[in-house]
C-alpha cells in the first residue's frame, strides 16, 4: 500500500466526516479504528483515516497515540498527514490540539504548520482568526454549553497559543484571496520570524482549495474536514491520484433489524429525536438513573426487544444543557460522561447480540464508546447521508456484516434518523 494521504482523527465521528469528504472528492478511502493491526486486510486505497478517541483524554496519551498513527501512515508511503480536529475546535485550554500538533510537527520536520477548522458547507468559517458557527462567533454558539469541552473564546490564535509551545500567527483572508503564492510568501515570512503554526482564514470552498494546494508543500496540516476537501482536490488536480467513483460495496444491503442510539445533547440532536418520535418508537433514558447505577440498560433492551421485529427503534440518553449541568454538579463532569457513554455501549452490544445489523449513533463520544465495545477495526465508506455523515460498512467486525452511521451531535437535518435508515438497507 502506498498512500497519497494519511489522516489522524481525534474522534470517530470526525473521522467519518473526513472519510466521507475524501470519498466525495474521488479518493478511495478506508476509516480504521485505532492503528490497524498487521493482519487487518485493507483494500488498495488512496487515503486512510486512522480514528482515535483522543480529543478529551490526557494530553500525553493523545500525543503517543497520534505519533503511533503517524508512523503507521508514513510507513505506508503517506507524504502528507492531516491531523483532523473538530470543525468547532473542541478542546480545552490545555489541549489536546496544541500538544499533538507540536509533537507531529517535530516528527515531520516542518518549519510551520497550516491550521484551519473551516468547513463552509457545514457553516464553519474563519475570519480574522475568529471561528464562526453559522452567523455567530464560536463563543456565542451552542458550543459554549458543550458538556465536555465548552468553548468560550472564538479567537483561534489565542486558543491555540494557550495549548502550544510554539508561537501562533494568522494568514488573513486578504492574503488567501491573492492565491497560493501569496500564502507561501506569508508562511515563509512568519516561519523566518520563528512562528511554528498559523491559523488560516477561510470563508468559501475556493479558500479551502488554496489552502490544500499550499498544504501539500508540507508534510503536516491540522484542521477539520474542510482542509481534507482542499487536500483531496489538490491531489486530484495535480494528478497524484485519479478521481474514483464511491465504493458501492460499502452500502450494499445487509437487512435485519435496525436501531438508533442518541447520546449527544446538542440542539440539533434533540430536534432530531423529537422528529423521530413521529415515525418510530422512542425511549428516553433517565440520565440520572444511569449515572446513579440503576439498571436503565436492561429496561431499554427489554423495551427494544419487544419492538425490533416491527421496525426501527430509537433509544436516547440526550438531555438539555440545564439538565446536563445539574447532573454534572451532582456527580462530576467526568463521572457523568463516562457512565452515560458506557450505558450506550452496553445498549449497542445488547442490540447487536439480539440481531441488529444496522445501527445509527448520534454523538461523538457515544460513537467512540459504541465502536470500541463492538470491536470494529475499520470501515469502508459509502453513500453520504448528510453533510459529513456517510454510510459505513464494518470491516473485520466480530459481529459480522454491519452498516453504521456515526454522527457528530451538531450534524444532519431534522429528519436525520429517517434519512439514515433509508440508505442503510
Amino acid at each position: 500500500m502506498t498512500l497519497a494521504l494519511g489522516c489522524i482523527a481525534d474522534d470517530y465521528t470526525g473521522a467519518s466526516d473526513l472519510a466521507n469528504t475524501l470519498t466525495r472528492c474521488g479518493l478511495r478511502t478506508v476509516q480504521t479504528i485505532g492503528v490497524p493491526s498487521d493482519d487487518l486486510a485493507l483494500p488498495e486505497v488512496d487515503a486512510v483515516v486512522v480514528s482515535l478517541k483522543s480529543r478529551s483524554i490526557e494530553a500525553g496519551l493523545a500525543v503517543s497515540r497520534s505519533r503511533a498513527a503517524e508512523k503507521w501512515l508514513r510507513d505506508r508511503g503517506a507524504g502528507h498527514v492531516l491531523f483532523k480536529i473538530c470543525s468547532t475546535f473542541d478542546s480545552t485550554d490545555a489541549g489536546n490540539i496544541g500538544p499533538v500538533m507540536d509533537a507531529l510537527r517535530a516528527d515531520s520536520g516542518d518549519a510551520i504548520v497550516l491550521v484551519t477548522p473551516a468547513f463552509p458547507e457545514t457553516g464553519r468559517t474563519v475570519y480574522q482568526g475568529n471561528l464562526f458557527v453559522g452567523s455567530v462567533p464560536l463563543n456565542e454558539s451552542p458550543l459554549k454549553d458543550h458538556p465536555l469541552n465548552p468553548m468560550h473564546d472564538s479567537n483561534l490564535v489565542r486558543v491555540l497559543a494557550r495549548q502550544s509551545r510554539t508561537r501562533i500567527g494568522l494568514v488573513e483572508l486578504a492574503v488567501l484571496t491573492r492565491g497560493p503564492d501569496a500564502v507561501r510568501a506569508r508562511l515563509a515570512d512568519l516561519a523566518g520570524k520563528g512562528l511554528g503554526a498559523v491559523i488560516v482564514d477561510a470563508v468559501f470552498d475556493r479558500d479551502l482549495e488554496t489552502i490544500g494546494a499550499v498544504a501539500l508543500d508540507h508534510r503536516l496540516s491540522v484542521g477539520a474536514s474542510g482542509i481534507g476537501l482542499g487536500l483531496a482536490r489538490a491531489l486530484v488536480a495535480s494528478g497524484r491520484v485519479k478521481s474514483n467513483a464511491p465504493n458501492a460495496v460499502a452500502g450494499a444491503p445487509v437487512g435485519g433489524p435496525a436501531a438508533c442510539l442518541a447520546g449527544s445533547c446538542s440542539q440539533a440532536t434533540l430536534q432530531q429525536i423529537a422528529s423521530a418520535e413521529a415515525i418510530m418508537p422512542v425511549l428516553r433514558l433517565d440520565p440520572g438513573q444511569v449515572v446513579a447505577g440503576k439498571d436503565e440498560v436492561r429496561r431499554a433492551l427489554a423495551w427494544a426487544g419487544e419492538r425490533l421485529a416491527r421496525g426501527p427503534v430509537l433509544i436516547a440518553s440526550s438531555s438539555t444543557p440545564d439538565q446536563v449541568a445539574a447532573l454534572q454538579s451532582r456527580h462530576g463532569r467526568d463521572a457523568t460522561g463516562h457512565a452515560i457513554e458506557q450505558a450506550m455501549a452496553d445498549l449497542a452490544e445488547g442490540l447487536v447480540q439480539s440481531g441488529v445489523r444496522r445501527l445509527v449513533v448520534a454523538g461523538g463520544e457515544t460513537s467512540g464508546a459504541v465502536v470500541d465495545r463492538l470491536r470494529i477495526p475499520g470501515f469502508l465508506v459509502g453513500e453520504e447521508i448528510a453533510a459529513g455523515v456517510p454510510v459505513l460498512r464494518a470491516v473485520g467486525a466480530v459481529g459480522g456484516d454491519m452498516l453504521l452511521a456515526l454522527k457528530s451531535g451538531n450534524f444532519g437535518g431534522t429528519e436525520f434518523f429517517s434519512d439514515a435508515l433509508k440508505l442503510m438497507r
